[in-house]
């Protein structure tokens, strides 16, 4: 798996890219037509979000599902030598909510599902003067591991590992609030066990309440973000603020806007179904 990665980041970055980009779409669809463990569980998860859709339907959809998924690794390994001008080619909406926060001084959380392409998205927010924080899960081996961190890194971002380190990952997220600072946080998979329970697409799943939890703790702005893929170009969607409820125990507040962020989610995902890279188990009859 290294092998395949390092060499995605040095041979397929210098490749043409309409080449490459056939290339890893023949890649896709070999992998879909051989219906593995990812693929059934993403057909899975995207009849609940397309429900009603016949077999032949769901299988094109999956289809689709597949080839953006590769789309954004080809894309992840192509982004260094992308020029300013090209990631800036964005179609967003909402991204001035960002902005006014950190110009008042508030933090800001960007709560994020896995659509479309987020590295792209984090480089498109650094360059346009927003550098932030955000924590990655640490992967096997370890050599693989660096060699994501330092490739963020080289895009801007501050990553916090979410395992295997002294330092309190809370903590540091935190203090970067309390500065005024951005952080960034894919949200929409529990990878704990101690998640929050919500209602996503009228069924029970879990997702993780640190997003909320941070914000009721620092009076940071909680903004859900949903991304897609918009032909050659990426779209971006800041929603409205999360607000921290007036009443209710900590606990009660957490939940509550935890499921707000599963409520803006849903509608970003519902509108862009293709774009969700979701081949793990979200819902809770799944687990």
């Amino acid at each position: 798996m290294e092998a395949a990665y390092a060499f995605g980041w040095t041979a397929v970055r210098k490749l043409p890219e309409p080449f490459s980009r056939a290339v890893f779409d023949r890649i896709a669809d070999r992998v879909w037509r051989k219906r593995g463990k990812g693929v059934l569980q993403l057909e899975k998860n995207l009849s609940r979000v397309v429900p009603g859709l016949s077999e032949p339907e769901l299988r094109q959809l999956s289809r689709k599902g597949m080839r953006s998924y590769f789309r954004y690794w080809l894309e992840a390994f192509r982004l260094p030598e992308l020029s300013r001008e090209r990631v800036l080619q964005v179609v967003a909406e909402g991204e001035d909510q960002i902005f006014k926060n950190l110009e008042a001084g508030r933090g800001v959380i960007c709560a994020l599902p896995h659509t479309g392409n987020y590295d792209h998205a984090g480089a498109w927010i650094t360059y346009l003067g927003a550098p932030f924080t955000t924590v990655m899960e640490r992967l096997k081996p370890e050599s693989l591991y660096e060699r994501f961190v330092a490739y963020r890194e080289s895009l801007g971002m501050e990553i916090l590992p979410l395992t295997g380190s002294a330092v309190s990952v809370m903590g540091t997220l935190a203090r970067r609030l309390r500065e005024g600072r951005l952080i960034c946080l894919v949200a929409d998979r529990d990878l704990s066990d101690t998640g929050i329970e919500v209602d996503f697409f009228g069924r029970p799943a879990r997702m993780p309440g640190g997003s909320a939890a941070l914000a009721v703790q620092t009076g940071a702005a909680l903004l859900p973000a949903t991304l897609w893929y918009e032909g050659e170009r990426w779209g971006i969607r800041i929603h409205e603020e999360v607000p921290v409820p007036e009443d209710g125990t900590r606990k009660e507040k957490i939940a509550a806007m935890t499921q707000s962020l599963a409520n803006a989610f849903a509608e970003g995902i519902a509108a862009h179904p293709e774009d969700w890279h979701m081949m793990q188990r979200v819902w809770v009859e799944d687990l």
